[in-house]
């Protein structure tokens, strides 16, 4: 399971689109995504870290590793 930071992840919008990216990338992951503190859980994915984040960053969010 990795955690990721979207700071501009603010709506349900936001987490559809985020939802959906990693699907299409990875229809083995599982998404969980958190408005309160703009967190994404993902687990079971295949992908690397490196590559879940430009998953994110291409279905127009900025991401990190969660600290």
């Amino acid at each position: 399971m990795t955690r990721f930071e979207v700071p501009e992840m603010s709506c349900g919008h936001c987490t559809a689109a985020i939802t959906k990216a990693i699907g299409a990338a990875d229809a083995g992951a599982s998404v969980a995504c958190d408005l309160a503190t703009h967190t994404v859980t993902v687990a079971s994915a295949a992908l690397s870290n490196e590559a879940l984040i430009a998953v994110i960053k291409g279905a127009g969010y900025a991401a990190a590793p969660a600290r």
